[in-house]
């Protein structure tokens, strides 16, 4: 049997293009989230803020997840659902670059100057990260939903891969650039968001976000430009169209639906936990302080620094068997094999390290460390492609347009929540009991597959529109037919005695039925916008 390379068509080649683009919030995520771990190795910057103290050092980590939850919960969903997903995203690069100078260019000796511009990092990126996936989701049709999405996190490791790179070749060029070993990593922030303020402008808003505004010639040409066939429009429009106007007319409301639908607050509560166990993982402290972490193992910063930048490297490699992994397997397995490879790299890593001697200097030897580094890169192999991807992916797929831009703005920001807590007191902790640290994630991973297996739904393959049925909640789409059926009595009494009238309605006619009561919609819209004028 020969294989044939299939060429993409266009369409789909332009789906990816703008998809990747609004995954760029998360390279952009990924090197802000690596600045500080990188930054801490160098003897400059702790010179030149008076050489902060543990609690100080968890401050400006709390201070950048402060800003995305503050951002996150109050001002990306309300930019996002009246702007639109694009202006959003864009909105949080322009504040990361105004932020980034702050940051690089605060006062020697005060470190709140580094902290005030930490914090506003955080608020643009809790601006642009949950506008990102909402926009992939209601953009990518649902066959490659989960192949784009684990794009998402993949692109998270190329922000780290960027700002650990450039970090550990500032430590070869220490003795020359003095403070500007850690002021150019800190600078390099500016790079990605002014790649999306340049790319952005040339991708279209989402078909769902026009819909919602009553755009609907707009969101017809933006599903053109993103499918295949005039009959995919058709009919992602029509069940786009009954959809949210099922949600005008009975759940109205940006945030109370959350709470007043059973389905809905499911599904919030669900994504609210997945959410915090991505960072409960372990790997939100590591991917901050491992620069701390190998400190207890290593003496060398270039080294330490070296391992760190392999670390972003790799963790590129290991993202990509999301791409091949959540289509096939499904989200539920991925999270569950997941959550178990993690608990037991947590679980070696720290018997390694706690029941081997300490050399001179509280140091391990080099053969205890290059197991420790190869247990930690273990950890993340089993992280990236299950909690780093799915997270986000399941988060951004299961909740209906009329709350998606707030569920996906508030349970992600349950991650900086998590953050926050752990990150304050992880320092401390690390100090106190060093590696005995580990155990505790080791048994939080194996909560959270046990969470996984008994709880979390599974959601491969399933149009968005579909969701609410999942979760047990009522088809939009169907109820918004029943809507417009009703109140046109004639088109329904035409369907109810037809013959056979009391049998169910075939799939075939019920899409027939919904495109028939799409189209009373919308000329009943154009007739109100011709009366307005």
């Amino acid at each position: 049997m020969v294989f044939k390379f299939q060429k993409p068509s266009k369409t789909r080649v332009y789906n990816w293009y703008v998809s990747l683009v609004a995954a760029c919030a998360m390279v952009l995520y990924g090197y802000d989230a690596s600045v500080f771990n990188a930054v801490q190795g160098s003897t400059n910057w702790n010179n030149y803020y008076g050489n902060p103290n543990s609690s100080v050092i968890g401050s400006v980590t709390t201070a950048y997840t402060v800003g995305g939850i503050v951002s996150g919960f109050f001002f990306s969903a309300p930019i996002s659902d009246y702007f639109g997903r694009r202006m959003s995203i864009a909105v949080g690069a322009v504040i990361v670059i105004a932020s980034t100078f702050v940051q690089a260019f605060s006062p020697s000796g005060s470190i709140g100057g580094f902290i005030a511009g930490r914090f506003f990092v955080g608020v643009g990126q809790g601006i642009a990260l949950p506008a990102g996936p909402v926009y992939i989701g209601e953009m990518a049709p649902a066959d490659i939903r989960g192949m784009i999405m684990s794009f998402w996190q993949l692109f998270y490791s190329v922000g780290s891969f960027i700002a650990f790179w450039i970090n550990y070749s500032c430590t070869k060029r220490v003795a020359s650039l003095g403070n500007w070993d850690w002021r150019m990593v800190v600078i390099f922030q500016i790079l990605v968001p002014l790649m999306i303020c340049a790319a952005i402008p040339f991708c279209p808003e989402t078909p769902r976000w026009y819909v919602q505004k009553g755009r609907y010639e707009d969101a017809r040409r933006s599903l053109r430009r993103v499918r295949e066939t005039e009959e995919e429009v058709d009919n992602e429009m029509a069940e786009i169209t009954m959809a949210i106007e099922y949600e005008h007319e009975a759940l109205r409301g940006s945030y109370w639906p959350l709470w007043k639908d059973r389905s809905l607050r499911k599904r919030l509560l669900l994504a609210f936990v997945i959410n915090c166990g991505q960072q409960m993982t372990g790997q939100g402290s590591l991917n901050n302080y491992s620069t701390i972490i190998y400190k207890k193992v290593f003496t060398d910063n270039s080294t330490i620094q070296l391992i760190n930048a392999l670390n972003g490297t790799f963790g590129i490699l290991f993202t990509l068997n999301a791409t091949w992994t959540v289509d096939r397997f499904g989200r539920k397995p991925v999270l569950f094999v997941g959550a178990i490879g993690m608990a037991i790299s947590m679980i070696i890593v720290a018997t390694v390290e706690t029941q081997t001697p300490d050399l001179p200097g509280d140091t391990k030897s080099q053969p205890v460390g290059i197991a420790t580094v190869f247990l930690l890169f273990l950890f993340t192999l089993f992280y990236k492609p299950s909690w780093g991807a799915v997270t986000w992916i399941w988060t951004s797929e299961v909740f209906s347009m009329n709350v998606r831009a707030q569920a996906v703005g508030m349970a992600s920001q349950m991650q900086n929540v998590a953050n926050a807590i752990l990150q304050q007191i992880f320092p401390l902790i690390l100090e106190k009991i060093k590696f005995y640290t580990f155990y505790m994630f080791a048994g939080i991973n194996i909560i959270l597959a046990v969470f996984v297996y008994f709880w979390l739904p599974e959601t491969r393959g399933v149009r968005l529109e579909e969701m609410d049925t999942l979760f047990g909640g009522e088809s939009h789409a169907q109820r918004g037919a029943d809507l417009i059926l009703r109140e046109k009595g004639d088109l329904a009494e035409q369907i109810e005695h037809a013959p056979d009238g009391d049998r169910e309605l075939t799939a075939e006619e019920q899409l027939a039925a919904e495109k028939i009561a799409m189209q009373v919609v919308l000329e009943s819209r154009r007739a109100k916008e011709g009366d307005s004028v």
